[in-house]
């Protein structure tokens, strides 16, 4: 029987990027799996030179329940200790603030367990995406029976209740899973967001179909009676 271990991704701060380097380091608009493996590994106390192949092989799926902003933060710096002549770095990082994300893990349930109780308990701190971007106290939500994409439609909603106001009486919540084998499905992406080394000296990722499911409707009781066809175009897509 199939099982999936779900994590609730909110802070004031997220960062997921997953192809920046040098003076740009963008986020991407939800959770890639690279960062969410990463957070699982330093939660059971692995080091960066440990292997993670057991985690890479993991199916992987994240629900978009509050899709948040983009926040662009420039950023200078330089070595002081060089001297004054050293010239500065300048670096934009973008993150993204007030987003609410529903993650989920599929795979063998003794392991998925383990990341559970390591999640309660994480060996090292736990960030999402970035170092200044602390995980909440509430990350693991449980481990489900089910495979990655029954269990987060299932999950119920974990908007917050600012947010809720603000948005329609019915919303329909994003899901990009990884693609199925065998699975016809005429729009994916490629993304090569897979661990296979988090070594720095031999850093490796491989590749990943990525599906955008069917979206969930809920039911929203709190929203605005009026619905706004074009906000919730822009925030679905």
């Amino acid at each position: 029987m199939t099982h999936s271990l779900l994590l609730l991704l909110r802070g004031p701060l997220q960062s997921w990027g997953d192809d920046s380097r040098y003076t740009i380091r963008q986020t991407r608009s939800y959770p890639g799996k690279s960062g969410v493996l990463g957070l699982l590994a330093a939660a059971q106390g692995r080091r960066r030179t440990d292997p993670v192949e057991d985690l890479a092989r993991l199916s992987f799926g994240v629900r978009v329940d509050q899709p948040g902003r983009v926040l662009k933060d420039f950023q200078t710096s330089t070595a002081w200790q060089k001297g004054e002549s050293t010239p500065l770095a300048l670096v934009s990082r973008y993150y993204l603030t007030d987003a609410v994300f529903v993650a989920a893990v599929g795979g063998e349930k003794p392991l998925l367990k383990a990341l559970e109780d390591a999640l309660k308990r994480p060996r090292f701190p736990l960030f999402l995406g970035r170092r200044s971007c602390p995980a909440g106290t509430d990350l693991p939500i449980g481990v489900r029976e089910g495979d990655v994409d029954t269990v987060l439609r299932a999950e119920p909603w974990h908007a917050s209740q600012n947010y809720r106001r603000s948005v329609p009486q019915r919303m329909s919540l994003s899901i990009f899973r990884d693609r199925l084998p065998g699975e016809q499905e005429a729009a994916y992406a490629r993304r090569r967001d897979v661990p296979l080394s988090f070594d720095p000296a031999r850093r490796d990722y491989g590749w990943r179909d990525v599906i955008a499911a069917d979206p969930v409707d809920v039911s929203n009781p709190e929203g605005s009676a009026v619905p706004d066809p074009f906000f919730s175009a822009v925030v679905s897509a």
